[in-house]
């Protein structure tokens, strides 16, 4: 696969993530949503640079 296919999936496996722990656990709560959403985002980004980004 080439690296755009690769990154494309990544990102919406991001935001499946993101929109899953909104849905199942954070939807009343704007503020813990808006935090976690930024620590999955983080993690996200901590390995693409450790993994994706070497390659």
């Amino acid at each position: 696969m080439g690296k755009q296919v690769v990154g494309v999936i990544y990102v919406l496996a991001m935001v499946a993530v993101i929109v899953g722990v909104d849905v199942l656990f954070f939807r009343q709560h704007f503020w813990g949503r808006l935090m976690v959403n930024v620590g999955i985002v983080l993690v996200f980004g901590a390995f693409y640079i450790r993994f994706f980004r070497g390659s």
